[in-house]
């Protein structure tokens, strides 16, 4: 008999509490990789503020900063012409979204 989400949910919720009785830890879950909080350097954090947090919160403040100064080029979506503040994270003066995330990573430890 196929067990509904339900049952699923419950069982591993059994499972994982069972597991951190045992061990004494916490819950792993997941909390690496774009999830996983880093820190932001100084410039970074004119933007997105000094508190650590994911990889994926970071980039989403970015486009509420790009979208909120209309940093986008009208002609080409795809392309971010920075103000000063963002100049100082991405260290040009034009860049494909695609550019973007790579240059942040260079300012999150």
């Amino acid at each position: 008999m196929a067990r509904t989400r339900e049952q699923r949910g419950e069982q591993e919720t059994k499972a994982a509490a069972a597991k951190v009785k045992k061990t004494g830890k916490p819950a792993g879950g997941a909390r690496g990789g774009i999830t996983a909080p880093v820190t932001p350097s100084p410039d970074l954090a004119e933007i997105v503020g000094k508190d650590a947090l994911p990889r994926s919160e970071v980039t989403s403040k970015i486009w509420e900063y790009i979208k909120k100064n209309d940093l986008q080029n009208p002609a080409d979506k795809r392309e971010i012409v920075p103000d000063e503040t963002l100049a100082k994270v991405l260290g040009k003066n034009k860049v494909t979204m695609f550019e973007m995330t790579k240059l942040v990573s260079q300012h999150l430890k």
